[in-house]
């Protein structure tokens, strides 16, 4: 990464990436709050933490069911008109857990529904965004493009539940947070309509079971992009220390709400600066060396956070943790977008979409049962060193990730590249 790459030096990227910023960004933000409310929502009607873990399980499970049929879709048809779409869905949600409130027939099992709704959306927004966004900007702004786009979501991530929190104190019911989202969903949906795209038409050719599963097939066939998103998948099943924060809060660091809250906070602005960083001074060279680094940072990060038992320290080391975890994703999210064929993008992208979520939850019931049976510092070192394991290890399974040296790859390597076959 050459500290002499200057923003006048880089191609700008244009009207349609800001429109999509705007979309992101705010859909994110609307999300973030809408999670607050709901969580102190469901837990003021039935007092069950057992309902809050509902909550995660009707929006994780539409993701499990629809991954092969929303890769599909995002590669047959106009991917700006689903991502509007599914942001006008999720604003039609915000808005009626808005009436629900404010007319006060909403209970547990409305909001169970709305919630799985809302999830089914997402599942459909997410890989299609991602497929999205290469067709939007000019060549070689690929890797500045992704970082400036984990920016709007890192952003939200930090903004979003205290926004979220204020407005519900404030109004004592969520209606003013449910208001705030269904105007920012109906923003996001409005401003990616506006974006117009040269992307050919896309094939309406017959879904066979074949087409369907040629998103698996595609990705077994790149070693590199194999490797770069099963990586991801074990460094975060591994080293998910942040499942376990509140027990850190109380118990280890002793600090009260307060502590817990700086805790949350700081992987997050750990990976908004990193991106403002990678936005700033895009990688030109070296990706995959600098992925394998990165998640080699985020475990010892994870050790030392495990062992600290000094606030400042605790924040420093989660702050590591997230800025190394953001290199990571910039890689994989480039990586695997802008060595897809458009054509295949959305089946890639929707596949990559549900490792990562299935890692997600997955990192934190991991974390849990871990800390179960050998204790909550244990829990957190031991995977942290096993995430240094797994980036040694898969330095050796998979050379080609770590040969990876641009990201932002030229048409006619992509082209050589993806004549290659892709099978079973």
């Amino acid at each position: 990464m050459s500290v002499r790459t200057s923003l006048s030096n880089l191609p700008p990227l244009g009207s349609a990436f800001r429109l999509f910023w705007i979309a992101r960004a705010s859909s994110n933000l609307a999300f973030q709050t809408v999670g607050v409310a709901v969580g102190w929502q469901v837990y003021a009607l039935s007092g069950s933490a057992f309902d809050l873990g509902l909550v995660g399980l009707a929006q994780f499970l539409p993701q499990l069911c629809l991954t092969l049929l929303v890769g599909h879709v995002a590669d047959r048809y106009d991917r700006r008109r689903i991502v509007s779409a599914c942001q006008a869905i999720e604003g039609a949600v915000a808005c009626t857990l808005f009436a629900g409130s404010l007319a006060g027939w909403l209970d547990r099992h409305a909001i169970f529904a709305l919630v799985a709704v809302l999830g089914a959306a997402r599942a459909f927004e997410g890989p299609t965004t991602a497929a999205l966004l290469p067709g939007l900007i000019p060549d070689g702004a690929l890797s500045r493009a992704t970082a400036l786009s984990v920016s709007a979501t890192q952003t939200a991530t930090i903004v979003g539940p205290s926004l979220g929190g204020v407005l519900y104190a404030v109004g004592g019911s969520g209606t003013g947070v449910y208001g705030l989202a269904t105007v920012l969903f109906c923003l996001a949906s409005a401003s990616m309509a506006c974006i117009r795209t040269t992307r050919a038409a896309p094939s309406r050719e017959p879904a066979t079971l074949a087409s369907v599963l040629s998103g698996l097939s595609f990705i077994r066939s790149r070693k590199a992009i194999l490797g770069a998103i099963s990586l991801d998948l074990f460094s975060v099943l591994l080293g998910g220390a942040t499942a376990l924060l509140p027990v850190f809060a109380r118990d280890i660091l002793d600090t009260g709400p307060w502590g817990l809250g700086a805790l949350r906070a700081a992987p997050a602005l750990g990976a908004l600066s990193m991106s403002v960083v990678l936005a700033r001074y895009p990688i030109q060279s070296a990706a995959g060396i600098r992925m394998f680094v990165a998640v080699a940072t985020f475990g010892i990060a994870t050790v030392v956070f495990g062992l600290s038992r000094s606030v400042p320290l605790s924040l420093a080391a989660l702050y590591v943790l997230g800025a190394a975890d953001v290199i990571s994703v910039v890689v994989r999210q480039a990586l695997v977008q802008g060595r897809t064929p458009d054509a295949m993008r959305g089946r890639v992208g929707a596949v990559n979409a549900l490792f990562i979520g299935t890692s997600n939850q997955l990192g934190e019931f991991e974390s849990g049962m871990t800390a179960a049976a050998l204790g909550t510092v244990p829990a957190v070192v031991a995977g942290g060193i096993g995430t240094l394991l797994v980036a040694l290890l898969w330095s050796r399974l998979f050379p080609e990730l770590r040969r990876v040296d641009r990201l932002d790859t030229d048409a006619a390597v992509l082209e050589a590249e993806a004549s290659a076959p892709a099978t079973l």
